[in-house]
């Protein structure tokens, strides 16, 4: 039985794992849904963008919320709240009556969901050891891929078998089955945990130091983050379209129904599973290889934005399916890849900040959330074609590529300004602190 017990941090990047999975089901679900509910309900297209968008209103706002909330209060408390309010709202999304109760319900999935990836980042910043956080980053957030590869496919079984008002009711109860899941098998300090071991805690970091931060902190915070933030913005704008429109974009561009339409959607999605998993690896063996923190961050990332710029061009003149799916699934792929390391920069950066840190990051570039599916829905309104909509996407692709050179993980922040004498000037800190922090410690 030993054996086959997990570790304590493995144990708690499953469930973060299994978190992702989760909420991405619970936050795409609707745009498979829509092609049942869009007729039922009477919608257009540009109404649909709204109800897409809706989520990401108060996502955004609690983004920055969040990440504070769980650095102050910790990730347990964060996401016993967090999971409570996504899987009421999911179940209320099934008990929508029209477009307002719709949007209604979307905004509070949004508030429940918002502050769920920056406590997760938190967590991990005390239970995953700095050398493997490209690779814990890659892995949850292809859980959250793999969320939206299957999510088209659990929906429409649901929908054919039922209706799709009984698919958010399913995922509602997963929601509130994981709830009670976390409440069990998550400790905030890894010391607390009843399996942790010596060995497996002296290879975590030490544990965060909790303080009352110096006023202009967060202001300071937000400015450090920023390049960060542009970033993460423009890798957002081509996800948040992908994922709120590629089961109709498949309908209406190529004459397929839904059940086709779920497939070739799932094939990209798939592809940015694997882009989640080889990003994260690739940045962390970049990191040990080069002690580099500018090349296993900064410049992957500004490669992959280029290549996903590059796969969206081909988009613009396929006329067959799969076509699309090759170099849909090709971008899907590069963009992906960029997550594992952009989600380690926060950590990189502001380590005992790092619920804050990626609020502030994730909350400013999920913005695109909120712009990417409206301006979509009302191309597709107004030209009847998508070329229009993939041509921004490689121009904002393009611009993410060139904003990588200002990120600077290799600077970690500073709590506070020098207070160094006048005429002396303090070194900037360099990735060789990154790996110093490596003393033993027992376990209590």
């Amino acid at each position: 039985m030993k054996r086959l017990s997990m570790k304590a941090s493995t144990t708690v990047l499953v469930m973060l794992c299994l978190m992702y999975f989760i909420t991405y089901i619970d936050r795409v679900n609707v745009s498979t849904a829509a092609g049942q509910f869009k007729t039922e309900l009477g919608l257009s297209n540009t109404q649909l963008g709204v109800v897409f968008s809706a989520f990401g209103y108060p996502y955004v706002i609690f983004q920055f919320i969040g990440g504070w909330i769980g650095d102050r209060f910790g990730a347990r408390r964060t996401l016993l709240v967090c999971a409570s309010i996504w899987a009421l709202a999911t179940v209320l999304t099934g008990m929508a009556g029209g477009l307002v109760s719709l949007i209604a319900a979307r905004l509070l999935l949004g508030l429940g969901e918002g502050a769920t990836f920056p406590a997760a980042t938190s967590a991990m910043g005390a239970w995953i050891p700095r050398e493997k956080r490209g690779m814990a980053q890659g892995i949850t957030h292809s859980a959250a891929r793999f969320g939206n590869a299957v999510a088209p496919m659990i929906v429409l079984a649901i929908m054919t078998a039922f209706d799709w008002r009984t698919s958010f009711y399913v995922m509602g109860v997963v929601s509130a089955v994981w709830l009670v899941a976390w409440y069990f098998c998550y400790t905030e300090l890894p010391a607390d945990h009843p399996r942790i071991t010596a060995q497996e805690l002296e290879s975590l970091p030490k544990p965060k130091v909790r303080r009352v931060d110096p006023p202009g902190t967060w202001a300071r915070l937000y400015r450090r983050m920023a390049p960060v933030s542009a970033v993460y913005f423009c890798y957002n704008w081509t996800l948040w379209l992908m994922l709120s429109w590629m089961p109709l974009y498949f309908m209406h561009s190529f004459n397929l129904d839904i059940k086709k339409a779920v497939i070739f959607t799932s094939g990209v999605f798939i592809a940015g599973v694997v882009g989640d998993l080889v990003g994260g690896m690739v940045s962390d063996r970049l990191l040990t290889r080069t002690r580099n923190l500018k090349i296993a961050r900064s410049y992957l990332v500004a490669g992959c934005m280029a290549l996903t710029a590059l796969s969206l061009l081909p988009v613009l003149l396929v006329n067959d399916p799969f076509h699309a799916l090759i170099f849909l699934g090709a971008a899907m792929f590069f963009n992906e890849m960029t997550v594992g390391p952009m989600w380690a920069v926060p950590m990189d950066v502001a380590n005992e900040r790092a619920g804050t840190a990626s609020g502030i990051m994730s909350g400013t570039g999920v913005t695109a959330a909120l712009i990417s599916p409206v301006v979509a829905g009302f191309i597709a309104d107004r030209l009847g074609n998508w070329n229009i909509t993939f041509m921004v996407s490689v121009g904002v692709m393009v611009v993410g590529t060139v904003l990588c050179f200002l990120m600077k993980p290799d600077v970690p922040f500073q709590e506070k300004l020098s207070t160094l004498p006048t005429g002396e000037k303090s070194s900037p800190a360099t990735t060789s602190a990154f790996f110093a922090d490596k003393q033993p410690r027992q376990a209590s």
